[in-house]
């Protein structure tokens, strides 16, 4: 799980619905055929070409996030590099193709079926007799065996992130020769294409200490068309080189280097010529684009010059020139032509490259904490859910891009996914009406009285919880959050808390403050907006513009109240580089509650406490964060949408369910999913289940994420993947001459 820009330590390959009481839930679907999944909104962009057309030889240089603290994908720790050097070296029995789905990988294995289903299901596979490891033994069931133990969740000792699927297996025997192996489950288990991807040599899986700490620092044997060369810890580096052993394709490149590189600092990186190929944020799209088009990047577009002037003026002051200190204005303006030259000489090396944009195999959501407070209504979470409109929210992250902006439309699978198919239906698109009726349903009155906050009393939501390290929550001296309908000394505290908050680096913004405050006799007041264009973004302790009225058509309704309190929530949001698309987003869903009377505060935190201090520990109402796609959504959703049980000391049980919403019909539905072998009645309970999770509105999706890859022009087959796993072998440089693919559109429905 991530959100836009920030994630936590482990990424997941691995990665509910509530009784609805006097509700009327809408019909829940999901027994649709396999056309309901369509196609990819977004074509991979990778400047395909023929090996015949690439260059033998030469270095790729690849920006990453981290040098990973371990190269064991199946370790908490394991980070997206741990994955992509795993792909690049590992064996995998299965990979995913362009539509997200699994394909068989014929360099490792040559067949795999289930062979037998009574009375236990069997798999055996075929391995490539000419798949061996870096040493030279034979790939076999010895390596399948230790890597179930490792991972099969009896043994302790072994520091395992993950056991699904080989929890399943009763046992792992050679077949009819070394090359056949027999997989016998004691459950029957339908994602066992999952298996086994990556597969590690039993050196490493062999024994717990082997496992925990084999191949943290290093990988000495491996199988894939690269083999792990160099860790350079001191100059955050990761060397891959060609495997002399590798039986498939030989590898057009010589080395692929992996350099830790800051998202904020890529397009610096890629202008001085220390990387080939970078994922980057928006803002560095627009640099590179406009290098290209010889325009301003994002200083160009619509405006005058003037406007670009200023624009890159605030650039070159916060890159070397300081006109503020400046001892006279000769100076001030020396700088600043020296920091504007420095712009120009970065704009032209980014000639050399080219944004390939897609869409990335992961959504993000909004999270609606049902654990307690007012959005542990049901009837709360589907109004909220009732006030969005997704299209308008897709729109203002994709659309900038080129990108299809289309809402998504599942939480288990994505567009061209097999399992993928429509359900928002079950709760209904965005009504106005609809979510102010449910609201009204649930007490919720339109300026409702609202009693004076006694001292360390909490309000309605999750603004008056005490968190752990990080938390904005108050002192308790009475100078808390802003309650509506308080008196303006009491405002004037909620400005000490304020000084507080910006102090511990966190910033708190409330949907009104300075400009609405519910009175008694339920009068309308106007809402204050931050200003600027979609993805500005104000630094931590920026407050929003006093007297600025809301937008044309997004006027606030009433003020809701119940039992005194004021309906408001907590919106937490990190404030890091990267998280400029997300402010933007917030912001649209600010004004969209707002409509519907459902108050806001808006709290911006540190990217390092973000998850931790606040989206796992449940100290939120609402927040945007982003899961990605699997190709197995019986077995690697579950925990995201398993309902939370008691644990043995009294707390609360969540595995990944961070809003703390779900059901046992929802568990049941994937135990039946994972233990049928029929794909279309699999395709179908997927279905069901997520039909259910809408309707209990716990989760959002809103938008499949961008993935914008700036690339060396003369880069192929490298850049922005889809959904496909990259094929490392067949990455390299143009010949002399040689020319690329044509360029994918952005969208199929553009072909």
């Amino acid at each position: 799980m991530s959100h836009d820009g920030v994630g936590p330590s482990a990424v997941m390959r691995s990665v509910a619905f509530l009784t609805a009481g006097a509700l009327a839930v809408p019909l829940l679907s999901g027994c649709g055929s396999a056309d309901e999944a369509g196609k990819p909104l977004a074509h991979q962009d990778i400047a395909p070409a023929g090996r015949a057309r690439i260059a033998e030889g030469g270095t790729l240089r690849w920006a990453v996030d981290t040098v990973p603290d371990t190269f064991n994908t199946f370790q908490s720790d394991a980070d997206a590099t741990t994955t992509r050097v795993a792909q690049a070296v590992l064996p995998s029995m299965y990979r995913l193709d362009a539509t997200g789905r699994p394909q068989r990988d014929a360099d490792y294995l040559e067949s795999a079926k289930v062979v037998d289903t009574e009375p236990k299901q069997v798999v055996l596979y075929k391995l490539n007799q000419q798949a061996v490891w870096s040493d030279g033994r034979e790939i076999g069931a010895a390596d399948f065996a230790a890597q179930w133990r490792a991972l099969a969740g009896k043994d302790s000792a072994y520091w395992t992130a993950r056991n699904a699927g080989y929890d399943r297996i009763e046992k792992i025997e050679r077949g009819a020769n070394d090359l056949e192996v027999r997989v016998t489950f004691k459950r029957t288990y339908a994602d066992w294409r999952s298996l086994f991807s990556p597969l590690y040599p039993k050196d490493v899986m062999g024994t717990p200490d082997a496992f925990n700490d084999g191949a943290r620092r290093k990988l000495k044997v491996t199988a894939g068309p690269f083999v792990l060369k160099k860790v350079d810890r001191k100059n955050d580096q990761v060397s891959l080189t060609r495997n002399a052993r590798w039986w498939g394709r030989p590898a057009k490149l010589s080395e692929i280097v992996l350099t830790a590189v800051p998202r904020n600092e890529r397009a610096s990186a890629l202008a001085a010529g220390k990387v080939d190929l970078a994922e980057i944020d928006p803002a560095a799209a627009q640099r590179v684009d406009g290098a290209a088009h010889g325009t301003a990047g994002p200083l160009a577009g619509p405006g005058s010059g003037r406007t670009a002037a200023k624009a890159l003026r605030s650039w070159a002051l916060a890159h070397g020139s300081d006109e503020d200190t400046a001892d006279d204005e000769v100076e001030a303006r020396s700088k600043l032509r020296k920091a504007i030259a420095k712009w120009e000489l970065q704009q032209k090396a980014l000639r050399d490259f080219e944004v390939r944009r897609s869409l990335e195999p992961a959504y993000t959501q909004l999270a609606l904490n049902g654990a307690d407070g007012p959005l542990a209504d049901e009837r709360v979470r589907r109004a909220v859910a009732r006030a969005l409109d997704r299209r308008e929210l897709a729109k203002v992250v994709l659309k900038p891009l080129g990108l299809p902006a289309e809402p998504v439309g599942s939480h288990l699978a994505l567009a061209g996914q097999d399992a993928y198919a429509d359900s928002s239906g079950a709760l209904g698109g965005q009504d106005t009406t609809e979510a102010q009726a449910l609201l009204a349903d649930a007490g919720w009155v339109p300026g409702g009285p609202v009693k004076k906050q006694e001292k360390g009393e909490k309000a309605a939501g999750s603004a008056g919880k005490k968190a752990g390290s990080g938390d904005d929550s108050t002192d308790g001296d009475g100078d808390g959050a802003y309650v509506v309908g308080e008196d303006d000394k009491a405002r004037a505290g909620t400005g000490r808390a304020e000084k507080r908050r910006s102090a511990k680096g966190e910033s708190t913004r409330r949907s009104g403050e300075d400009g609405q405050q519910l009175a008694q006799d339920g009068k309308q007041y106007k809402q204050i907006h931050q200003g600027g264009v979609p993805g500005a973004y104000a630094p931590k302790g920026t407050p929003a513009p006093k007297g600025t009225a809301a937008p044309a058509g997004a006027a606030p309704a009433k003020a809701l109240a119940k039992d005194g309190k004021a309906l408001s929530l907590r919106f937490v949001l990190p404030s890091g580089p990267g998280s400029e698309p997300l402010a933007a987003v917030a912001e649209r869903i600010t004004r969209m509650l707002a409509k519907v009377g459902i108050g806001t505060e808006i709290t911006k935190v540190s990217d390092e406490s973000y998850f931790k201090d606040h989206v796992a520990s449940g100290q939120y109402d609402l927040a945007l964060y982003s899961w990605p796609a699997s190709a197995f959504p019986a077995t690697d959703a579950r925990p995201i949408y398993a309902k939370p049980v008691p644990a043995a000391d009294g707390s609360l049980s969540v595995e990944q369910n961070y809003t703390r919403v779900g059901t046992d019909q929802v568990d049941q539905l994937f135990e039946q999913a994972v233990s049928t072998l029929d794909r279309d009645e699999q395709r179908s309970l997927i279905r069901k289940a997520d039909s259910r999770i809408w309707a209990a509105a716990g989760s959002i999706p809103l938008y499949q994420r961008p993935q914008l890859t700036a690339v060396r022009k003369t880069v192929v087959n490298a850049g922005a993947f889809g959904f496909q796993t990259p094929v490392y072998e067949d990455m390299g440089f143009l010949k002399k001459g040689a020319k690329k693919g044509a360029k994918a559109s952005a969208s199929p429905s553009e072909k």
